[in-house]
């Protein structure tokens, strides 16, 4: 098996890349039907000799910027990106060498007591790196069929950013975008290696949809609010939501989401299979 897969599938997407599918005319006296070098380098701004090296595998190190450039410029979908990332983590050779902390992924006994007694209100306890690691029934009823819980364990942020079904269920997207990203301590990335991988997954894999908000001034983390929901089986909801931190010990903080209207506490109420009037509307 080659070495360089890195280098090979960049330039066999490159290849496999029609100038139509980029806004290019076709041109004449191509060796192949793809791209030229010199052509995704100007799409990517980077140099077509770094493009070179790349290809070649004479470097083994690339920014996660310029891989999103790479990304955007080669229309790679979510899993050519996923797939991207692991093939540079496997070529700067310490995909599995960093010792870092371990994000906890269980949760004390007392916090599952307390989700129980939340039971139907949609509840789920979210941990640093914004994972999904504990939830209400309620909860899940609610988000299992937006696809928010798929994966292992659940992450929000990437579900937000990066899974097209978002965009859908949530109307006021970029808002619902804003805070997820606001909610992670990017800004720990150096100390922590888990956060400096996520934002470097995230930049390839989300592009503009995360750098743009990871630079803004304004990230600061939204600890109560209110958000739209469309849900598949009972319309739109309308949400108010709290957010608690647990423990600094724990790294977990709680989200419980809370009906804003008579219309939606009647619609979780059906989702729940609950008699009317269960979740009462807040403030009602």
């Amino acid at each position: 098996m080659s070495d360089n897969q890195l280098g090979a599938f960049l330039r066999a997407r490159r290849e496999g890349l029609a100038p139509a599918e980029v806004g290019l005319p076709p041109g004449s006296r191509r060796r192949t039907p793809g791209l030229r070098r010199s052509e995704l380098a100007l799409l990517a701004g980077i140099s077509v000799e770094y493009l070179a090296r790349l290809e070649q595998g004479r470097d083994r190190r690339p920014s996660a910027q310029v891989m999103a450039a790479l990304s955007d410029a080669l229309r790679l979908g979510l899993d050519d990106r996923v797939h991207l990332r692991h093939l540079m983590k496997s070529a700067e050779g310490h995909f599995l060498c960093t010792v870092a902390p371990t994000p906890t992924r269980e949760v004390r006994p007392t916090v599952r007591a307390l989700l129980d007694r939340l039971e139907p209100t949609p509840a789920v306890v979210v941990n640093w790196l914004g994972e999904a690691v504990a939830h209400t029934r309620g909860y899940e009823r609610l988000a299992g069929p937006l696809g928010a819980l798929d994966g292992s364990p659940p992450s929000l942020i990437r579900y937000v950013l990066t899974d097209p079904r978002a965009r859908e269920a949530y109307p006021d997207w970029e808002l619902v975008a804003d805070e997820q990203v606001a909610s992670i301590p990017f800004g720990l990335g150096q100390e922590d290696p888990n956060l400096a991988n996520l934002a470097e997954e995230l930049t390839i894999t989300a592009g503009a949809a995360f750098t743009d908000r990871l630079a803004s001034a304004r990230r600061v983390p939204v600890r109560s609010g209110a958000e739209r929901l469309v849900h598949p089986e009972v319309g739109e909801l309308r949400l108010s939501y709290e957010v608690l931190e647990l423990p600094e010990s724990d790294g977990q903080r709680l989200r419980v989401l809370l009906p804003a209207d008579e219309a939606t506490s009647a619609a979780l109420d059906r989702l729940n299979g609950r008699r009317p009037g269960t979740l009462r509307a807040v403030g009602s």
